[in-house]
């Protein structure tokens, strides 16, 4: 091959790639939140497992960035072994739809597509609309780049060297493995890898029983992408990534001892391929036979391995010992892994912000209990939840901004800017809370006494302040607006309260009730508890407004 053809070839590869991703990006913005009602759909089940990983695999359109997904959702804690294993088998279905799609053989219609997608992701108004253009450009330049591929490789079906390197796939399947293993490891993609076997077959410049092996080394290949995402992550996130490679190469082992021992097997298989799609009236092109095997082995290696995910589990706790130890700190729903996908990555961020909430709350209700009680554990245990959402708002800041926001649809736009307050107002709350433990600190330390009406007016404004966290924490879960304007409405009144209690208190205070240095811990103690109501109230007027936006952009 000259340097032309090389680089050629390679832009070609870097069509194919680069329409790949757009056709990713754009099945993503279109799936929106289906992507994560497929997630949530997911089961110990073995079998709902499959099928969630074929449909997410489908959309993201690559089995690398399922099976990353999926070491970031068990490092995080949100997927058990079992679950994962399940997810990788559906992921290795899922992955040849692409393939399917490439042997439909539409590379005459690929400045069609692009033209299409091009106008219709330029000028259409609606959202959704714009996406479907994305998802149709990227088909387009995914066939132009088949094309580039297939003619750049044709003269190689004409050179006796490349023929007697093909041949010796064919008599020696292992090397054949080893070369799929390579180049799925080079482009960091099976599709792409099995892009460049169908341009081969394509111009006829391989044969199916050298195309065997090769697929099979794909199949291997791509589970060292989610190994290296795996190191640095949890016990059972390794796992994961071990449970992927040794399903996926134990299903390539059995068709390679197969390939020695019996003879002509690959043969046997071709020719049962050509009969089966005759059988249903469908011509059988040199593509659409390597698009079939490939398809038909990872159904047939699932269903093979489905029922032992069991002994998987017990494998792969065998090869990686250990027990993980829980983390009380730092993000437990958010892995970095689920930047590769970033519609997911949006979606799992309700989690985090509710446990932070929920921390939060926590914190308030321990102020409140140590204030009312005179606990000064209680409230330095206040102060120590007060490091971990410090940390939390810190993580989960960095973790926004690297989203990669051009990958996202405006819709899930809008849910970064919501959360992005939504933090902030929940650290505030936080804040308020650690207040309250130091005034409790203080109130001990100075021996401050309150009169029972104070007493009283605080213990009410506290029970005011738990129902609103309370209902706050329902709507973040639920997304049920109703609870908006009774947050609002029990907002309002806190801000009543406050205002009737401090001219209480300024009457007290003049009829020396009340001595001075209590009053002034009485009056902050209102202050933070108002402060909190506040910032319930914006959180709530920010879910409503993004949830408003959202709908406006459908």
């Amino acid at each position: 091959m000259s340097a032309e053809m090389i680089f050629t070839f390679l832009g070609g590869l870097g069509l194919f790639i680069y329409g790949m991703m757009q056709m990713s990006e754009g099945l993503q913005k279109t799936a929106g939140k289906k992507l994560k009602s497929l997630l949530a759909a997911l089961t110990t089940n073995r079998v709902m497992g499959v099928l969630v990983g074929a449909g997410v695999t489908s959309i993201v359109q690559s089995s690398s960035a399922t099976s990353v997904m999926v070491v970031g959702f068990v490092n995080a804690g949100l997927m058990n072994l079992v679950q994962s294993i399940g997810v990788i088998m559906g992921a290795n279905v899922g992955t040849t739809i692409t393939a399917q799609m490439v042997a439909f053989d539409l590379g005459e219609y690929a400045f069609h597509f692009i033209a299409l997608g091009f106008f219709v992701h330029l000028f259409a108004k609606k959202p959704k609309v714009k996406y479907i253009g994305q998802v149709l450009l990227g088909f387009g330049i995914l066939f132009l780049g088949m094309n580039v591929m297939s003619d750049t490789m044709r003269p190689l079906r004409d050179s006796p060297v490349f023929f007697d390197l093909m041949e010796r796939f064919a008599d020696y399947p292992i090397l054949g493995v080893l070369i799929g293993a390579l180049i799925t490891v080079a482009v960091q993609s099976s599709t792409a890898a099995m892009g460049i076997l169908l341009g081969l077959f394509a111009v006829e410049a391989i044969s199916f029983q050298a195309g065997i092996p090769i697929i099979l080394g794909s199949n291997i290949g791509t589970t060292v992408t989610a190994i290296l995402s795996a190191i640095g992550a949890s016990i059972n996130a390794k796992r994961a990534a071990a449970g992927h490679f040794i399903f996926n190469v134990l299903g390539s082992v059995v068709v390679l001892i197969l390939l020695y021992i019996i003879p002509n097997f690959a043969a046997a298989i071709e020719v049962l391929l050509i009969n089966f799609s005759e059988t249903f009236g469908f011509t059988t092109t040199p593509t659409r036979l390597v698009a079939n095997a490939h398809t038909i082995f990872n159904i047939l290696n699932t269903l093979l391995w489905l029922p032992f995910v069991g002994f998987m589990v017990r494998a792969v706790k065998y090869i990686v010992p250990g027990e993980d130890m829980s983390l009380k700190r730092g993000l437990s729903y958010l892995d970095e892994r689920m930047l590769e996908t970033p519609s997911v990555a949006v979606n799992q961020l309700s989690n985090e912000v509710i446990r932070m909430f929920e921390i939060a709350r926590d914190m308030v209700n321990d102020s409140a209990d140590a204030f009312l009680t005179k606990d000064i554990e209680l409230a330095k245990a206040v102060k120590c939840k007060e490091d971990i959402i410090n940390e939390l708002e810190e993580e989960l800041l960095i973790f926004l901004t690297r989203i990669p926001q051009a990958k996202l649809s405006k819709g899930d736009v809008q849910m970064i800017d919501m959360y992005f307050a939504m933090i902030d107002a929940i650290e505030s709350i936080a804040d308020d809370a650690d207040e309250l433990s130091e005034l409790v600190l203080h109130d001990l330390n100075n021996q401050i006494v309150f009169s029972e009406e104070a007493r009283q007016s605080l213990k009410e404004s506290f029970l005011i302040i738990f129902n609103l966290l309370e209902k706050t924490i329902v709507l973040l879960k639920e997304e049920n607006l109703e609870l908006v304007d009774e947050i609002l409405a029990t907002e309002s009144k806190m801000d009543q309260l406050e205002l009737k209690y401090r001219d209480k208190h300024l009457e007290r205070l003049s009829q020396d009730v009340c001595i001075p240095s209590a009053g002034i811990i009485y009056l902050e103690v209102l202050d933070s508890l108002e402060h909190i109501s506040d910032q319930t109230a914006d959180i709530a007027l920010t879910l409503k407004e993004a949830k408003e936006m959202e709908e406006e952009v459908i």
